[in-house]
C-alpha cells in the first residue's frame, strides 16, 4: 500500500486502499490487521481507519477476532462459486449485446487493455494485471449497453475482484486467463458474436474448477 492523498475522503480512500490490498493478496486470508500500523502506512489518522475496517466488516472482508482485532477474513467457497455462477450467465451476454457495437475506437480500447494486461503479465506486475483483468471486463460490460448488466456487476465489484485476484494468483493461470482474454476480443472485433460468447461462457466456467483442483493448464507463450 502507498501513503494516500487528500483529494478524495479520507474515509473512502483508507477503504480503497485496503480493498485493494485484500483483493490483490497482498493482505492473506487470516492476517491481522493492526490499525495503528495500517494508520502509519497510509499516513492516516485512526479514524478513517475505523470507519474503513467497519465497511469492510460489513461487507465480510474482515472479521473480528476479539479484543477489537479484525483479521482478513478467508475466502467464501460457496460466495465465490455463486459470483462465478452469475458472471457465467451474465458475461456471454454483455459479450453477444456489446460485439455488434463495436467502434474502432472500443476495438482500439479493447486491444490495448489486452496488450496492457500481457506486458503487465510479463513484468510479473500482480496487481496491474488485476486492473487490466478488470478494466476488460468492465469495457465488455459498458459496451453491452444494457445498464443493468453494468449496475449488477458493480453491486458486489469488491467480492468480483477479489475472486478475479484469487484466480490470477494460481501459477499458469495469469498467461492463460490472457490468451482466452485475447481469443474473446478477437471474435468481439470480426463481428463473431456467438464464438465470442462460447469462449467467454468457457473462460468464466473454467476459473473456478480451476482453482478447485489446483491447477492450471499448460499453455504456450502468448
Amino acid at each position: 500500500m502507498e501513503a494516500i492523498s487528500p483529494s478524495k475522503s479520507l474515509v473512502d480512500k483508507t477503504y480503497g486502499a485496503l480493498l485493494d490490498a485484500i483483493c490483490t493478496g497482498e493482505f492473506r486470508p487470516g492476517q491481522r490487521l493492526g490499525q495503528d500500523e495500517i494508520a502509519e502506512r497510509l499516513k492516516v489518522s485512526r479514524q478513517p481507519v475505523n470507519s474503513a475496517i467497519a465497511m469492510l466488516r460489513a461487507q465480510r472482508f474482515v472479521i473480528d477476532t476479539g479484543r477489537r482485532g479484525v483479521e482478513v477474513a478467508p475466502v467464501d467457497a460457496k460466495l465465490f462459486e455463486s459470483i462465478y455462477q452469475v458472471r457465467g450467465a451474465i458475461e456471454p451476454l454483455a459479450v453477444e449485446l456489446a460485439t455488434p457495437r463495436l467502434s474502432p475506437g472500443s476495438i482500439t480500447r479493447g486491444r490495448e487493455i489486452v496488450a496492457r494486461g500481457t506486458r503487465l503479465m510479463h513484468a510479473n506486475d500482480a496487481r496491474g494485471v488485476l486492473q487490466a483483468d478488470i478494466d476488460f471486463h468492465t469495457l465488455i460490460y459498458e459496451l453491452s449497453g444494457n445498464e443493468i448488466i453494468t449496475d449488477m456487476m458493480q453491486l458486489n465489484w469488491g467480492h468480483l475482484r477479489r475472486s478475479m485476484g484469487e484466480v490470477l494468483r494460481f501459477p499458469g493461470m495469469t498467461l492463460q486467463v490472457w490468451k482466452e482474454h485475447k481469443a474473446i476480443f478477437k471474435a468481439m472485433s470480426e463481428g463473431s458474436a456467438s464464438v465470442a460468447a462460447d469462449l467467454m461462457r468457457q473462460h468464466i466456467v473454467n476459473a473456478p474448477r480451476r482453482v478447485a483442483s489446483g491447477t492450471a493448464p499448460a499453455v504456450s507463450s502468448l
